[in-house]
């Protein structure tokens, strides 16, 4: 099959509220996850590694952060004109306002698919942790002589209340959209199981152009709740079965068709704790579907003593005698002799001075945690050192500067 033109749009310019206090400087997909990668470099992994390289990464809110990285971190060879990720920030085409919603923002951007003129467009988020060989969804897509498609991922029946649900019939073809139905429409032939929207469409180049400039009259600016369901009614809008795409290089252990929506506290860390163990339910290392890190170059880490347990640990990182279990420590990170970490998200450049015990706690760069100091185990004192997400988990937001790291 000969594979169309294709241009992607990856929506980047989310607040990410419900993570407080780690996007008090930064927009969500940029907030660090894993040892050495950012949110949004999941999706745009995804995107290189499914052949897509015309990639424009549309920002808005506290965008510096994602800016840098993107410049530092995916920038592509010259030579091929239409390889690249383009930062885009509101074009304010229409007016002094930012992007509205998701269809605003690509309306704003429609005078680069003009002149560009693929044959596809797709639109994406940049909130999630997945993989996904997305030239099995424009298959799909182009077998189906789709207008629309829409990646839909299976989520049991008695769960379905909390998602937007797609129904669809038996081929796949889109009926209606429910939110968060009290009595969901479950998959046709599975009565256990609805489907839940991604919020990762595509579209046909002038349907998409067509589609935008009718919901701008009409002051729609959403794809979800305006744009995908007023095309229902062609008959050509399709639900994609996110649990039949293959991921090459990926272990039995793993789950199908894994995906995380890491827009609270405790799902980011729930989502950490999915790349950890023997067997890890998400294995990031997978060497035939790389995902593309931050870059930062560095030593390699120095472990001089202490006891580590089903952990990562990044570049850069000098450990002493010190007890770790169940943590993801990211670079430069400083951990001195006698320290306790459990269950514990540790971020770029952070000292952990002697004797200090973390239980459940995420700390966001540049921070020191002085002597002997114990958080997360007593509510009175952790609520004046650090903020106390709603699962219990203490984080403790980024510090302003850096301090000098600590000598073994």
């Amino acid at each position: 099959m000969a594979h169309p033109k294709v241009v992607a749009f990856v929506l980047a310019g989310g607040k990410g509220e419900r993570l407080f206090p780690l996007t008090v400087f930064r927009s969500k997909p940029s907030v660090p996850f894993g040892g050495r990668y950012r949110i949004v470099d999941f999706v745009l992994s995804s995107l290189i590694n499914s052949g897509i390289y015309s990639i424009y990464l549309l920002v808005q809110y506290k965008s510096q952060s994602l800016i840098e990285h993107v410049r530092q971190n995916w920038s592509f060879s010259s030579v091929l004109k239409d390889h690249f990720v383009a930062v885009v920030p509101p074009q304010m085409r229409m007016g002094p306002e930012w992007f509205q919603g998701t269809a605003d923002a690509v309306f704003q951007n429609v005078n680069i698919i003009q002149e560009l003129n693929p044959d596809i467009v797709l639109i994406f988020g940049s909130d999630h942790i997945y993989r996904m060989d997305i030239q099995q969804m424009i298959d799909f897509h182009v077998e189906n002589d789709a207008l629309v498609t829409v990646a839909a991922r299976p989520v049991p029946i008695e769960q379905a209340s909390s998602f937007g649900i797609i129904s669809a019939d038996s081929q796949g073809r889109i009926t209606g959209f429910q939110e968060k139905p009290k009595n969901p429409d479950n998959i046709p032939g599975d009565p256990t199981r609805a489907y839940c929207s991604m919020g990762n469409y595509l579209f046909n180049k002038e349907t998409l152009i067509n589609a935008l400039a009718k919901a701008q009259k009409k002051k729609q600016h959403d794809f979800g709740s305006h744009v995908i369901p007023d095309l229902v009614k062609t008959g050509k809008v399709f639900a994609y079965d996110f649990s039949n795409n293959i991921i090459q290089g990926a272990d039995d252990h793993e789950e199908k068709s894994y995906w995380r929506d890491v827009g609270t506290i405790s799902a980011f860390f729930d989502a950490h704790m999915d790349m950890l163990g023997p067997k890890p339910v998400f294995n990031i290392d997978n060497r035939v579907w790389p995902l593309s890190h931050s870059g930062s170059e560095g030593p390699p880490a120095r472990i001089l003593n202490g006891h580590i347990k089903n952990s990562l640990i990044a570049n850069g990182c000098v450990i002493g005698r010190a007890k770790i279990e169940n943590c993801v420590i990211r670079s430069g990170v400083v951990i001195e002799d006698n320290v306790v970490l459990k269950d514990c998200i540790i971020f770029d450049d952070v000292v952990i001075k002697k004797g200090a015990k973390l239980n459940r706690v995420i700390v966001d760069k540049l921070n020191v945690i002085d002597a002997d100091e114990q958080i997360g185990y007593d509510d009175t004192k952790d609520k004046f050192r650090c903020h106390i997400d709603v699962s219990g988990i203490r984080v403790i937001p980024k510090a302003g500067i850096s301090r000098p790291r600590a000598r073994f």
